[in-house]
């Protein structure tokens, strides 16, 4: 599994206790899950639908770190199947260094993560739960960046 910290100190140290966010990009929507202060349980937040304004979109994910009083966020590293890093994990890399700098300044790490299957799981479940396909749509964003942020919140032994 690929996974990098993005660490604004050069320090490589774990992020401090405290709520994660997780973040699943896509091309048009960004799911937002958070999870509680003692890093045990992740949950579906929000979407937010892209504005095409780059900066604007960053803002908005900044606003939401400062208003959960986050201390990491973890971004959603799209591997394909077999492992490798293709356009969209670069992408995505690309989004997390763009992040990274604007959470530097207060002390929030970015952590990127594999998302394989996210979504597919996110699917699965949100149909279980009898959910049709049209009413998915609107939260299997939110939904995949939970099960994201809950495979990293169970790989870490959370932070107490």
């Amino acid at each position: 599994m690929d996974e990098r910290v993005v660490d604004p100190i050069g320090s490589g140290a774990t992020p401090r206790p405290g709520r994660a966010i997780g973040i699943d990009l896509g091309e048009r929507r960004i799911g937002i899950a958070v999870s509680d202060s003692a890093r045990t349980l992740a949950s579906p937040r929000t979407t937010l639908t892209r504005t095409g304004d780059p900066e604007r979109d960053h803002r908005a994910l900044v606003d939401l770190v400062a208003e959960e009083e986050a201390t990491v966020v973890v971004v959603g590293l799209p591997l394909s199947l077999d492992g490798r890093a293709r356009r969209a994990a670069a992408a995505a890399g690309g989004e997390a260094e763009l992040l990274r700098a604007r959470l530097a300044p207060i002390g929030v790490p970015v952590v990127l993560h594999d998302e394989r299957l996210t979504t597919v799981t996110a699917h699965r479940a949100l149909a279980a739960g009898g959910r049709t396909a049209r009413d998915r749509r609107g939260v299997v964003d939110r939904s995949a960046a939970a099960v994201l942020l809950q495979a990293w919140l169970d790989g870490q032994g959370r932070s107490r």
